[in-house]
């Protein structure tokens, strides 16, 4: 199943924000599928609220202070949240002068991404209910959202183009609903999760997610070994016991040159992941599947990691077969990937599945 609304498909563009994010993205990928005769059956937002009988908005401003700091949240909610969204795509330099925005160019005020923002992150856990709810068909209890995965947002504040945490957000609201307790988080975007390492570090500090001694959220981030945010100047500026310095449970940094031992390494962490877990299997698993690490993306960031397409589909594969071995349900995010090439891992990951939904 997939989660796609083409009317919250966000132009960065349209508000002066340069950032090589191509719009066309989820366009590309539900286009690709269509022509390659994939029936997959996809929801809108409305239609998934409708089949859910989900509330509008999906995610409110409680759900958002469950997670984040609730002075960040008010700041947002504020009179003027452009402060927050200049810091979240890093649109200013340290001498004040602008960095990949030109609000001259803007068709729309940067104010008004903010809200776009609110409706776009409900989709992780719109996608995680779909994924909870779904026993039909050959890809049971799977749900891919083709946006989210803003997983460098941190307790009090923004990162590396993510506002608010979309994964913790739908942890902690399919929890506090009692829809899940035990949620895997398998990140695998180029980038290390460090956002939420860190809100997930922050709710056991809190004795928000545990039963007993056991952690309710348990996170796995595969993702390059140096670049940021783990290059020398950010950790250089890191506070201790802040991201990018919180480790996940499980952290597979792959170095460059590691690229033909990746599926490897990530297969020996997903089965120390169900180590982690004892005897306890997950409600459901939320997969940030980011495609920047493909050795076409185009941000400069992501170089020290570079798969080939081929390989892409490979890792997708890998954990889908891992969890659905297990019947785990499972809520897929698009996560980072950049440029015109972006829509590629995705799109072939998902006609795998209708060629071969049974790789186990």
């Amino acid at each position: 199943m997939i989660l796609y609304d083409p009317a919250l498909i966000c132009d960065l563009r349209d508000y002066g924000i340069m950032v090589p994010v191509s719009p066309s993205r989820q366009d590309k990928i539900a286009a690709y599928l269509r022509r390659e005769g994939a029936d997959v059956p996809v929801h809108t937002f409305d239609s998934a609220a409708a089949l859910l009988a989900l509330p509008s908005p999906a995610i409110t401003r409680t759900d958002l202070e469950r997670v984040h700091s609730p002075a960040y949240i008010a700041r947002l909610y504020g009179d003027r949240p452009e402060q927050e969204l200049l810091a979240a795509y890093e649109l200013i330099n340290p001498d004040g002068s602008y960095h990949r925005y030109e609000p001259e160019k803007a068709l729309k005020p940067l104010a008004a991404l903010f809200e776009n923002t609110l409706l776009r992150v409900s989709g992780a856990y719109i996608a995680a209910r779909l994924a909870l709810a779904d026993s039909a068909g050959q890809l049971r209890h799977f749900c891919y959202y083709l946006d989210g995965g803003n997983h460098h947002a941190r307790y009090d504040g923004p990162s590396g183009f993510c506002l608010l945490n979309d994964l913790l957000i739908a942890a902690r609201k399919l929890q506090s609903e009692q829809c899940a307790s035990l949620i895997w988080i398998i990140d695998v975007d180029a980038h290390k999760g460090d956002g939420s390492a860190e809100l997930a570090a922050f709710s056991r500090e809190r004795r928000e997610t545990f039963r007993g001694k056991n952690p309710e959220i348990i996170t796995l981030s595969a993702h390059m070994a140096t670049g940021w945010p783990l290059d020398a100047e950010s950790l250089a500026q890191a506070q201790p016991g802040r991201a990018p310095l919180v480790p996940s449970d499980i952290d597979i940094p792959i170095s460059p040159g590691d690229e033909t031992r990746y599926t490897a390494l990530l297969a020996d962490g997903l089965a120390k992941l169900e180590q982690l877990s004892g005897e306890r299997k997950p409600d459901i698993a939320l997969v940030v599947d980011g495609a920047d690490v493909y050795e076409k993306d185009g941000l400069a960031s992501s170089a020290p990691l570079a798969l080939a397409l081929e390989q892409c589909v490979e890792r997708d594969r890998l954990i889908f077969a891992f969890l659905q071995k297990r019947r785990i349900p499972s809520a897929w995010v698009i996560a980072g990937g950049y440029g015109e090439e972006a829509w590629k891992p995705t799109a072939w990951f998902l006609d795998s599945l209708r060629q071969n939904p049974a790789d186990t």
